[in-house]
């Protein structure tokens, strides 16, 4: 059977579909080119300024046709009049959306499957076709892909049986799982940043740590900085003091004392 080699297309299709952040798309090209020839042709492996250039001139063609997330039509993501490599030419969107899934779990190790319910992609994807027809694409992508589909138990489901209308656990078969080099690349991200902090928190500790904290004292030129600046009330506010503290004892409205006093 033939098993599928990924090339620069689908690289950059990955990070636009994903949204892969601007800052980690290199270290996503570093990974999926350290792994080699058993997930990308041959030819791009030998040089990873060249792989990065070629990645991103297709980056450049995918954002052109506005392919930027998961919200992207699936059909651009391959050229027009391109043959399909797997499936029949009528699902050609199902080898590019499987592509993508695939991959993900290349670059998410720790995932340990994804649930697909092929039933309702041909609508989804765009795929007009017999619905047989669709069935076999389907065997198809999962075999060329490296892949296996368990159902929601974890058994072993054979797709050549029939799609069924139901959520499949799709995963990475075990010997696909042994040839990829390298753990989680995400976690092995996230320990890179960890160590990155912890350096920069070091040398901050060094320029910084070593300045004593002093308490200002009086007389200094600190303290006396800021000049204290005795503020006048205006007149308004200090006819209403004199009024409300001497004329109208607090808590008795002044009609009452008036009535008291006979006016």
């Amino acid at each position: 059977m033939y098993k599928y080699i990924y090339n620069a297309r689908d690289i950059a299709a990955y990070i636009k579909y994903f949204s892969v952040p601007q800052y980690m798309e290199v270290s996503y090209m570093q990974y999926i080119f350290n792994i080699g020839t058993p997930v990308m042709a041959a030819p791009l492996c030998k040089d990873f300024e060249k792989f990065k250039s070629e990645v991103y001139r297709e980056l450049y063609h995918l954002w052109a046709c506005g392919f930027e997330d998961e919200r992207s039509d699936i059909a651009d993501m391959a050229s027009a009049g391109e043959l399909a490599k797997i499936c029949d030419q009528e699902c050609i969107n199902l080898e590019s959306y499987m592509k993508l899934i695939t991959l993900h779990l290349i670059f998410t190790r720790s995932l340990p499957y994804v649930n697909l319910n092929f039933a309702g992609m041909p609508l989804s994807l765009g795929i007009d076709c017999d619905y047989g027809l669709f069935e076999s694409n389907v065997v198809k992508c999962v075999e060329a892909l490296n892949l296996e589909s368990k159902d929601r138990f974890g058994k072993e489901f054979d797709l050549a049986r029939g799609v069924p209308d139901e959520l499949l656990q799709i995963s990475l078969t075990d010997d696909f799982k042994k040839i990829l080099k390298g753990g989680d690349f995400r976690e092995s991200v996230r320990k890179e940043q960890k160590d990155r902090m912890s350096e920069l928190r070091e040398e901050s500790l060094k320029i910084f740590g070593s300045i004593p904290f002093t308490k200002k004292r009086k007389g200094s030129v600190a303290a006396n900085a800021v000049p204290n600046v005795n503020v006048r009330k205006s007149l308004g506010e200090r006819a209403n003091r004199s009024t409300t503290s001497r004329n109208q004892p607090k808590g008795t409205p002044l009609e009452d004392i008036r009535h008291k006093d006979g006016k």
